[in-house]
């Protein structure tokens, strides 16, 4: 259903702390800006930018190397924002995930007045869980996924996380390294294959990177959510 064409005002929320969005101004977010993250060097000064254009609000990257990985609320609709790239946000919430050097991020965008207003659908307890579902994976491909995503899971509320090394996330499944990143090979291949960026392909691909990306899909996707978090524990048990 679309609403009227009416650009209201919204907030952002990270952290616990709301922060204002207002038609006519600009809102900015990085290192330095209207909602200042924190110091991570490896974090643009200014990342991403919201602004609103005719009778829509904009979600633009204006950093030159960190993507952004955006969704609607219930992970049916996924996007990936590379450098440059803008995109209208069309939900009354939207949400951000991004990570920089070895912190991963979470913010969420709300309108007051959102143009797209969902048609309201009876959801199985699988809803959200597209693109690649949990039986596509083997249970240890699983128990990989949820040993990375464990302290954005953790975090509760809109906020950063810390990824784990590969040798923390190994060490914390019970396994050795050589075990950990063929299962992580095996993981990001079958993803590429199912359309997912960002996760393979050459030298640049570069293991943080990849790691963070995969995060960042899982969770925009609710491949997997803190209730998997037992199945990571029975796991550790039984090793």
């Amino acid at each position: 259903m679309i609403a009227e064409a009416t650009v209201r005002s919204g907030h952002v929320n990270f952290c616990d702390e709301e922060y204002d969005i207002r038609p006519g101004e600009s809102f900015v977010i990085g290192r330095e800006g209207d909602l200042a993250i924190d110091d991570n060097p490896y974090l643009h000064r200014r990342f991403l930018e919201l602004q609103n254009e005719g009778s829509l609000w904009w979600l633009a990257n204006a950093g030159s190397q960190l993507t952004a990985t955006i969704s609607d609320e219930h992970g049916v609709m996924q996007a990936w924002l590379s450098p440059g790239a803008r995109l209208p946000l069309v939900f009354n919430r939207t949400l951000v995930w991004f990570s920089a050097g070895p912190t991963t991020y979470e913010l969420e965008v709300i309108l007051e007045q959102a143009p797209f207003t969902p048609v309201a659908t009876r959801m199985s307890s699988d809803f959200g869980r597209t693109t690649m579902g949990r039986s596509d994976f083997t249970p240890d491909q699983m128990l990989l996924v949820i040993a990375l995503c464990e302290q954005a899971l953790l975090r509760g509320h809109y906020g950063a996380a810390t990824l784990p090394t590969s040798g923390q996330a190994a060490e914390r499944l019970g396994w050795t390294i050589t075990k950990f990143n063929r299962k992580l090979d095996n993981v990001c291949q079958k993803l590429t294959r199912a359309g997912v960026q960002g996760l393979h392909g050459g030298p640049e691909a570069l293991a943080l990177n990849r790691r963070a990306r995969l995060v960042e899909y899982a969770l925009s996707s609710r491949l997997v959510d803190r209730e998997d978090l037992d199945l990571l524990d029975r796991s550790s048990d039984a090793s």
